[in-house]
């Protein structure tokens, strides 16, 4: 372990340099973040998912630090240029930047115009012009340098060589990089132009068509958008501060002697410098550093959206039958039990049809629910959602059924996906993508681990991003929620075992196999005999499987099984059993902590078993609530200003939030109106999937588009290209008396402005 490296990290996340030792240990000796932050808390003080997370993200930052800098060491070495003053500043380099502005002038080089100029015999003239900027009163001296033989034809040949070696003196000099890095980034515009002809073509950025913006300040979206429009070739961009500040700033580095001759050839050079290298090469390096801070921006909204969406609330084990809605084909229907195993499956035209074809369809769904006892009806959000929602709730069902619609976002991804052919071989995709949507309804996270993060649909410019990147911080996101909520171990999926702590996807197929084999698991213990899973990966994955009527009581909680020893000692102590801690509430308050407390266990985790003794395999996740949009509200045309409905959040960005009104296309709310009061970041007030009242400020037909409000009072717009007829009739919000659907927040404030869609890209 680096000790400079332990307080190094300590100091800049304002850590006991003791946590970050024991956590770096932790992880190098191969614990999980999820396990560490659970089961390890005394020896980590405590730390959280993110901080331990943080630790193991900043030790990956320095090792490839050191790599690099004992690369950069045999590099020189290989060449006899090490010295100790050099090897002193390379092991003083804080950063990858400082590191390779010093290495800058000892890279090796393809042949440059100062390689030519020095093969010529001009660098003693450089020299001089460099050292003697306030003697020299002439340059005559550049005489003796002509040599036609080496394509140098006369004096001002030989100067221009040496200037040319003077350029790349300058462009190499460590601290003219760091402060012409430091000007770009305080000064630095990003600025972007249409290319010519390209207009058109390019429409959908024409917000960038002459586009000036401090890079300082600019928004993640908004530079990842113009990037965009680079990379398709529709738009011209340069990152670069004013040019005579970058120029005054190398002046005043190099020039000694402003107005003798040699200061001019420096001066010159210092220009040349500029123009030629240098100022491409920090321009080319602070484009790089600003599109890893705004992926980092834009994974960090990724992330939080995902987080949202997997922990949303779940109906849990209930029959569910479910519709996959369509017009001309009818609606998929299949009929789930309450492990979400296929029942039945069927196709019943719902939305279009004669009444006789309706009534065939309702008698048929009526007659499934009665079969199977189903307890909730679940319908995708796509084409004909909304139909066939109206002649579900219209043919007496009972009340207690809800009637959901389940966003059904990757949902035809999943259906042709290797996952879905390994579980439903006999079935084609319209069956997998109806079940996938009940089983949404079932439990979100057990059905969404099982697509690609990025097909989800919440990011913000996720093709845009490092991809790499995004990947490690969507599987970070998956891997927290799916070990926070815990998993069945004899019903999850090899998806879902797959991001449990310790076991991955290899580990995860053996235990499926080894399920299906020997049959359901009678306790944790039973993981060992699984092939390939060690007593490390038990340890990191036991206290997050859960084994339902288990051999032993506590395999249905969170306890670690490292700590049924202690729960063994709780319960002789208080002459009972430990199934019974689980049951009384009055024998677990006879419990006294503090007598517990050993190496390894402090209060800390004594205070995690007690509440996991009280709550064993407590869903952290809130109770869920069934939702209804506004009835009567069904299409883009009964959409007027003013009018207030009910919708759910499905994707928050810097720029705003997206909210599913019931009408095909979510409406776009806008930061400026997602509060009264001013905010910065959306994410301060709406989350994905929350219930909220919305306000509707204008509708844009031709476009598709519609503006919503959050605040209390919003400015409306207009119904733009609003038809005439019956399908353009207005539609009142809720009706008097009527209350809107429960779970509701009335009191924030969701809008979208139409331009900003232009902008929502990704």
């Amino acid at each position: 372990m680096n000790e400079s490296h332990v307080a190094r990290i300590a100091s800049e996340l304002g850590l006991n340099p003791r946590q970050v030792a024991t956590t770096s240990r932790l992880l190098a000796e191969g614990g999980t973040v999820p396990f560490i932050a659970r089961y390890r808390k005394e020896a980590t003080g405590s730390l959280d998912e993110v901080v331990v997370a943080n630790i193991r993200d900043r030790l990956i930052q320095l090792l490839e630090l050191e790599q690099r800098r004992v690369s950069i060491l045999r590099s020189l070495a290989e060449r006899n240029l090490v010295t100790e003053v050099l090897k002193y500043a390379i092991a003083s380099a804080e950063t990858l930047a400082a590191l390779e502005d010093i290495y800058a002038p000892y890279r090796p080089k393809r042949r440059t115009r100062a390689t030519i100029a020095r093969e010529a015999g001009l660098e003693p003239l450089a020299d001089r012009l460099w050292s003697e900027q306030a003697t020299l009163d002439s340059l005559d001296c550049a005489d003796a340098f002509v040599d036609p033989a080496k394509n140098v034809a006369d004096a001002a040949a030989a100067l221009a060589g040496a200037r040319d070696i003077l350029a790349e003196r300058i462009s190499d000099d460590a601290a003219a990089r760091s402060r012409l890095r430091d000007l770009y980034r305080s000064e630095a515009s990003v600025r972007s132009h249409v290319l010519t002809g390209k207009e058109t073509e390019g429409a959908k950025f024409k917000d960038y068509f002459d586009w000036s913006e401090p890079l300082a300040t600019i928004p993640s979206h908004r530079l990842l958008a113009i990037r965009r429009g680079e990379s398709e070739g529709f738009l011209m961009v340069r990152v670069t501060p004013s040019e005579d500040a970058a120029l005054v700033l190398l002046e005043g580095l190099f020039v000694k002697a402003p107005g003798r001759p040699a200061g001019e050839q420096v001066r010159l050079a210092a220009q040349d410098c500029f123009k030629r290298l240098l100022g491409f090469t920090i321009e080319a390096e602070v484009r790089m550093e600003s599109k890893k801070l705004a992926d980092t921006e834009a994974i960090r909204v990724f992330a939080s959206n995902l987080r949202e969406l997997l922990l949303a609330p779940a109906l849990g084990r209930r029959p569910v039958l479910a519709l996959d809605p369509g017009f001309r084909t009818g609606c998929k229907t299949v009929v789930l039990d309450r492990q979400g195993r296929l029942l039945h499956h069927d196709v019943v035209h719902a939305t279009t049809g004669s009444p006789e074809v309706l009534r065939v369809a309702a008698a048929t769904l009526t007659a499934l629910v009665q079969k199977h006892e189903v307890e909730a009806i679940a319908i995708g959000n796509g084409t004909g959602s909304r139909e066939t929602e109206q002649f579900v709730r219209g043919i007496g069902l009972p009340a207690t059924i809800p009637v959901v619609l389940v966003n059904e976002s990757g949902a035809s991804i999943y259906s042709a996906s290797e996952a879905a052919r390994e579980e439903f071989p006999d079935q084609d995709l319209t069956v997998r993508g109806a079940v996938s949507i009940g089983r949404r309804l079932m439990d979100p996270l057990a059905e969404l681990v099982k697509l690609d993060p990025k097909s989800i649909g919440v990011g913000q410019y996720q093709h845009d991003v490092d991809q790499n990147a995004l990947k490690d911080g969507l599987d970070d996101v998956v891997m927290s929620c799916v070990n926070r909520v815990g998993v069945e171990l004899n019903t999850a999926s090899r998806q879902l075992l797959g991001y449990v702590s310790g076991l991955g996807p290899a580990l995860a197929a053996n235990i499926v196999a080894y399920r299906d084999q020997k049959g359901p698991f009678k306790s944790r213990q039973d993981l060992l005999q699984v092939p390939r899973l060690g007593p490390k990966a038990f340890e990191q994955c036991a206290g997050f499987l859960r084994i339902r009527d288990g051999a032993n009581p506590l395999d249905s909680s969170a306890v670690h099984p490292e700590r049924y020893p202690l729960l063994d000692r709780m319960a002789r102590d208080l002459g009972c059993q430990v199934a019974d801690l689980l049951r009384d509430g009055a024998l677990r308050s006879r419990i006294r902590a503090e007598k517990y407390v050993e190496d390894g266990v402090g209060l800390p985790t004594l205070k995690d078993i007690l509440e996991e003794l009280a709550r064993p395999g407590r869903d952290p996740r809130q109770k869920f609530e069934a939702f209804a949009f506004q009835d009567g509200v069904e299409k883009l045309e009964h959409l007027r200003p003013g009018q207030k409905l009910p919708g759910i959040v499905t994707n928050v960005t810097a720029f705003g939030a997206f909210v599913d009104i019931g009408v095909h296309q979510d409406g776009l709310v806008h930061v400026s109106q997602i509060s009264d009061k001013f905010i910065k970041d959306p994410a301060e007030v709406v989350k994905v999937h929350q219930k909220v009242m919305v306000t509707v400020l204008e509708v844009d037909l031709e476009r598709k588009r519609v503006s919503l409000s959050l605040k209390a009072n919003p400015v409306l717009g207009t119904a733009k290209d609003a038809r005439t007829g019956p399908a353009a009739r207005p539609v009142a919000g809720p009706r008097p008396g009527v209350k809107p659907p429960s779970g509701f927040n009335q009191g924030g404030g969701l809008n979208a402005l139409a331009d900003a869609f232009d902008r929502a890209l990704g």
